[in-house]
């Protein structure tokens, strides 16, 4: 199909569409404005540029009208679906983030581009549906994503992250040298959709160290960025103290109060066009809390409020997708982790699945859209269905079956190893003592465990530690008994001071007052588990399953066709799925949300089988759905004082 282009509004009217914008051939010779800067040559090849408060595309008075979608959150077969419902919501802009640690989890391991991980892909099927591209490729980027996309074993270093510290700069620097020479190969001077790059991310949040800043605009450059930088901040007098540069355009990240914010910016760049680089029209959820929406009146109001202060935006989300696998961060508030939940909805417009919500059809009546869309309502979905969650196996059995398959790199000291230690970026890892534990009653005290243990002594279940409850009771007889710790990280924290803290048995373990020393750590790398690994666990055997305990279940369904159908577990408490082989995300009962989507890409023609690593509390049934449900709402607007 050839692609089809959609207009950007090009004057003050948010209701004004013109023709469509074209990619041109010729953009390096006819660009009007350096980079970073509307003092520069007009013989720059900058597709973008701006002067007198004016942001022009190819000197033609232009507004970017951008959608948030990022390639990390939806199957590669939906790239292109997802672009599509973009550019009919009336946007003529995608932007995304680049997730280092996504490209490059092991330190040991060249960066991938390929599979889900092309990027260059992505940015391509983004151009060839005639919209432009914006990146932000950090190296940080929040985004509710672990470890706001840094990798762990970076962050494990003794290093000052996001810093001008030469470790940290280095590191970035051979990660640029892998990513950036790509973006610059599609760059809109090269015949490419990219328009604009972000220098770092809502680095005004963060700290105030310019020279970092200036080191990470000059490596963008370096490599072969000519097309328009900016930074992004929150419009705060604090923020953008920290998080600008001179002769780089500022934009603002904001979920309300777009004039305060144009007055602000205003006053500190009154040469500059407005643009907000986020407009939080939603937001995202944590589990135990509720479903964070934003009312359709509230979100079109500050979108319209955005257009009449003359401004560019990009909608944060248009489509947020899914925190598949473990991928979902954390935030930390008063001392507590606030993990973030497997969907990544975030009541956008386009919602999880694509289905167009109302939220969709106000804003694209308030953004001009006028065109018949390309894309249904919504995709096909497969018929609801309850079928058998069959146990096969008990956790500890499972766990050991499955690491008997490859060699693991199990760790004996003093104290346990913490995941970084041990190389792990996400999953369990199995902490084993055999303290003596004299006659009687004891306090078994866990000091400071990073996030969730589950603790059994001599093969018997005796609860979960954590930050609210890090005491168990445990019972002796003056004989040694051996100490299994399964420690779950339930996401590493992607915003603020505490990014790239560790993860594991931080503290001590205590039976009263006595320290447990002599620990054997295994890392239980769950997200690279394949076929071989869910296998040996299932297979390990169901004479240890008991009751409604923790471990390993199967259920297998029939599809006609692949379609999309939302996953739930009534009667499970807390654990993992994977579909096909492939680790969806978690689940968990304390809510907010209920139901896994699962996409048409995952599933085949015929029997799809799913599999439970049950951490608590195994039900009995696994439910298709063909609706989701992602808890009781409450509304949410993020707001700056």
């Amino acid at each position: 199909m050839s692609p089809i282009t959609y207009a950007p509004l090009v004057n003050e009217s948010p209701t004004t569409n013109i023709d469509p914008p074209r990619r041109p051939a010729e953009a390096a010779e006819t660009a009007l404005a350096a980079p970073s800067s509307a003092a520069a040559t007009a013989a720059s090849p900058a597709l973008l540029s701006w002067r007198d408060g004016r942001l022009y595309r190819d000197g033609i008075p232009h507004r970017i009208l951008s959608g948030a979608l990022h390639y990390f959150r939806v199957h590669p077969d939906l790239w292109r679906d997802r672009v599509r419902r973009i550019a009919d919501l009336g946007l003529n802009t995608v932007d995304t983030y680049v997730a280092w640690n996504f490209h490059q989890p092991r330190e040991d391991r060249a960066p991938r581009f390929d599979g889900w991980r092309d990027l260059e892909r992505f940015i391509r099927t983004v151009g060839e549906e005639g919209l432009d591209v914006v990146v932000r490729p950090g190296p940080y980027i929040c985004a509710e994503w672990s470890n706001g996309g840094l990798p762990s074993w970076l962050t494990g270093r003794d290093l000052a992250i996001r810093s001008s510290d030469p470790e940290f700069t280095s590191a970035v620097d051979g990660w640029f040298t892998e990513l950036v020479p790509r973006l610059a190969a599609l760059q809109a001077s090269q015949g490419g959709p990219v328009v604009a790059v972000q220098v770092e991310n809502e680095f005004g949040s963060y700290g105030d160290d310019h020279a970092y800043l200036r080191w990470n605009r000059q490596a963008l450059i370096e490599r072969g960025i000519t097309e328009l930088l900016f930074t992004a901040d929150g419009p705060t007098e604090l923020m953008l103290d920290g998080g600008t540069l001179p002769g780089t355009l500022t934009a603002a990240t904001l979920g309300s109060k777009p004039m305060a914010a144009r007055e602000l910016l205003t006053s500190r760049r009154p040469q500059e066009p407005f643009i907000v680089a986020e407009f939080w029209n939603g937001w995202f959820d944590h589990w135990g809390k509720r479903h964070h929406v934003r009312s359709v009146d509230s979100a079109v109001h500050t979108l319209s409020g955005i257009l009449d202060a003359h401004g560019s935006v990009s909608i944060y989300m248009a489509h947020g997708g899914t925190n598949f696998g473990l991928w979902a961060g954390a935030n930390e508030s008063e001392g507590r982790l606030q993990p973030v939940v497997t969907s990544y909805d975030s009541d956008a417009p386009i919602a999880e699945d694509g289905r167009f919500t109302p939220k969709f059809h106000a804003m694209r009546e308030v953004l001009g859209a006028t065109g018949p869309l390309r894309s249904p309502e919504r995709l096909p979905v497969l018929p609801p269905a309850r079928v058998a969650l069959v146990r096969r196996a008990g956790l500890l059995d499972g766990l050991d079956a499955a690491l008997r398959t490859a060699p693991v790199n199990t760790s004996a000291a003093p104290r346990p190893a913490t995941f970084e230690r041990l190389g792990l970026d996400a999953g369990l890892v199995r902490c084993t003592a055999r303290p003596r534990i004299p006659a009687g009653e004891h306090r078994l005290v866990f000091t400071d465990v990073r996030d969730r243990a589950l603790v059994f002594a001599d093969g018997v279940y005796l609860g979960v530690a954590d930050a609210d409850s890090p005491e168990l009771k445990i019972t002796g007889t003056g004989e040694t008994v051996r100490l299994d710790v399964l420690v779950e990280s339930l996401g590493r924290i992607n915003y603020g001071p505490n990014v790239g803290r560790p993860k594991g048995l931080l503290g001590p373990v205590l039976v009263d007052r006595r320290m447990v020393q002599g620990w054997e750590s295994t890392p239980v790398a769950l997200p690279e588990w394949s076929e071989r690994e869910l296998s040996a666990a299932l297979d390990a055997g169901a004479a240890s399953v008991t009751g409604t305990g923790a471990g390993f279940a199967v259920a297998e369904f029939h599809a006609d066709e692949p379609a999309d159908t939302f996953l739930a577990l009534p009667g499970s408490v807390h654990g993992l799925v994977w579909v096909n082989g492939f680790l969806l995300g978690r689940h968990w009962d304390i809510g907010p949300q209920v139901t896994l989507y699962c996409p048409a890409p995952l599933l085949h023609a015929g029997v799809n089988t799913v599999t439970v690593l049950e951490l608590e509390g195994l039900g009995d049934t696994l439910e298709l759905r063909d609706e989701p449900e992602l808890g009781p709402t409450e509304e949410y607007v993020e707001e700056f004082d």
